[in-house]
């Protein structure tokens, strides 16, 4: 963990439930406390009848995870309203029809939390946990919520594999990966789809996020985001060797 860890209570975790507990109760960042509990509050028109979280977003899939997805944030009326990220929203609904589709989710489609999906050697957290405005948290945001991410990669004792979604969440998986002992290599590997380098005893894997900003111009593609998902299940299974 780094020497100041602006979150108290992402390190002390001793597993991944006193983890997401912490994450759902921090306030470490007043403007974006402000903005998810506002959004809450204004909601949109389409769930106006529905509770929002406003909460910080913790992570979720399986325990014994050898996959790691990191996405940015979650999106205002998105994970921010189901408590679940990407859940209820458009880039969750490419993401886990792709995943569907390698055998990462058991599903094509989760709308809502408690649906029981699940993600057989997978799990997806954020880079940073409460929507912030615009899609941009500020970088001392980042660095804030950083110790997070950290300590959900400690924890997951069979992870081999993450996959950065987009070039904030690469920055942050360089980022907690050196926390860890693992020192970034140099020069600074840049994100890219596809991009693929080994760190210590993980390989970090760049895919484009899925959002409608490159889902809806064809940045993104399924087979493109299908292609990335199943180079990392090969990586990461039984005897690969990372080195």
């Amino acid at each position: 963990m780094p020497d100041h860890d602006p979150v108290p209570g992402a390190g002390p975790a001793h597993d991944l439930g006193e983890l997401d507990a912490a994450i759902a109760s921090c306030r470490a960042c007043p403007r974006l406390v402000a903005w998810r509990e506002a959004q809450a509050r204004i909601k949109v028109k389409r769930f106006r009848s529905e509770t929002y979280w406003g909460r910080p977003v913790p992570g979720y899939g399986d325990p014994h995870a050898r996959i790691l997805l990191v996405g940015l944030a979650p999106a205002a009326h998105g994970g921010n309203r189901t408590g679940r990220v990407f859940t209820g929203d458009a880039s969750g609904d490419f993401l886990w029809r792709a995943m569907h589709a390698v055998g990462l989710a058991d599903r094509a489609q989760s709308r809502r939390a408690g649906d029981g999906l699940a993600l057989p050697g997978a799990r997806v957290a954020a880079a940073v946990r409460c929507a912030p405005p615009a899609n941009r948290p500020t970088t001392l945001e980042q660095a804030t919520c950083r110790p997070y991410l950290v300590r959900e990669i400690q924890l997951l004792a069979e992870l081999r594999v993450i996959i950065a979604l987009g070039g904030l969440a690469w920055d942050a998986a360089l980022r907690s990966l050196a926390a860890l002992g693992h020192p970034t290599p140099r020069p600074k590997p840049r994100f890219g789809h596809g991009a693929e380098v080994a760190i210590g005893s993980y390989r970090l894997v760049g895919a484009y996020h899925p959002s409608q900003q490159n889902t809806f111009t064809g940045r993104l593609t399924p087979s493109m985001l299908e292609t990335v998902l199943r180079r990392a299940n090969a990586l990461a299974g039984h005897g690969a060797d990372l080195t």
